[in-house]
């Protein structure tokens, strides 16, 4: 206990790093940095990303894991890091055991998309054209085992349907099928598609989240459409390793709270059509803890092989 007060009385005392499991501009990447420049201001050190993309947050996750427990070293979590725990046959770390979730950050929406032409101008359209056509409606997506590609399969088990999911490597390979006429609709992270929605050269039949976007308000989600049981959204958190004392973890709750729910970050962080959101400790655990039941369920649903 002693030692526990000493270490956050003293935390943190040389700049703290945020590894992140994607190279750098993406959603993930922006919302980590968007919050590193907050904790700076409030810790009175530098707070640092270090992307390491590679095996599907693997190289992240181990760095973080295997780091000294101190609180200067952070892992940016994300749905691939639920994902990761049932796509591979082994890691080298534990996802529940080697890791002190700390809080969530931010929550951003998944939609169904169809090219802006598209005869299905509603979820339900799309539905019932693939309950009575088996096998002939194509769903795209990005690489199989992304959120994203899991989502689809997701969709497919929720509603019942044949449908062929056809994955692609990265979402402008996505969105040029879609433009292309090669696919029908596609899954996809609403924020890096939004400005072809706005564009009025993608369409978005509905979200996948438990509401309304406030990007698009009108939009309905998919429960709203009729598929009950299909709910996806993507998420990061900040988890450091496993074995940090509990006061600064404590410490750098407090703090991740007060730069998520602050003013400016909101503001960022909602033009990246990110909700800004953070949790308590164990709320993080939780959600980990039921992401990587819930995506692990659908891997082996679904019949993705393990790597």
């Amino acid at each position: 206990m002693l030692a526990s007060l000493a270490a956050a009385q003293t935390f943190p005392s040389k700049p703290v790093r945020i590894v992140v499991p994607f190279g750098a501009g993406g959603v993930a990447d922006l919302t980590a940095r968007t919050v590193a420049q907050k904790l700076s201001e409030s810790l009175g050190q530098p707070v640092v990303v270090d992307n390491k993309p590679g095996a599907g947050g693997v190289v992240a996750g181990d760095a973080v894991a295997k780091a000294e427990p101190d609180g200067h070293t952070l892992l940016l979590m994300s749905n691939g890091t639920a994902v990761s725990a049932g796509l591979f046959k082994s890691l080298p770390f534990d996802t529940a055991r080697d890791f002190a979730p700390v809080s969530t950050l931010g929550f951003f929406d998944i939609a169904i998309l169809t090219p802006a032409d598209s005869k299905f101008k509603t979820l339900a359209e799309l539905l019932a054209f693939a309950k009575a056509n088996p096998g002939k409606l194509n769903l795209g997506s990005i690489n199989i085992g992304s959120t994203q590609n899991l989502a689809a399969e997701l969709f497919k088990t929720s509603s019942g349907t044949d449908v062929q999911i056809v994955p692609f490597n990265g979402t402008p390979a996505v969105i040029t099928a879609l433009r292309g006429g090669q696919i029908d609709a596609a899954v996809e992270i609403l924020g890096p598609v939004l400005p072809q929605v706005k564009a009025n050269a993608l369409r978005v039949l509905a979200v996948t989240g438990d509401k309304r976007t406030a990007v698009l308000p009108d939009v309905p989600t998919a429960k709203e459409s009729g598929l009950t049981t299909f709910v996806a959204s993507s998420w990061n958190a900040l988890a450091a390793p496993a074995k940090t004392p509990k006061d600064v973890i404590a410490r750098l709750n407090k703090e991740i709270a007060a730069a998520v729910n602050s003013p400016d970050v909101r503001k960022k962080l909602q033009d990246l059509n990110v909700e800004a959101r953070s949790s308590s400790p164990a709320q993080a655990a939780e959600l980990l803890a039921s992401e990587t039941k819930r995506w692990g369920d659908v891997i082996v649903r679904a019949k993705i092989p393990t790597q």
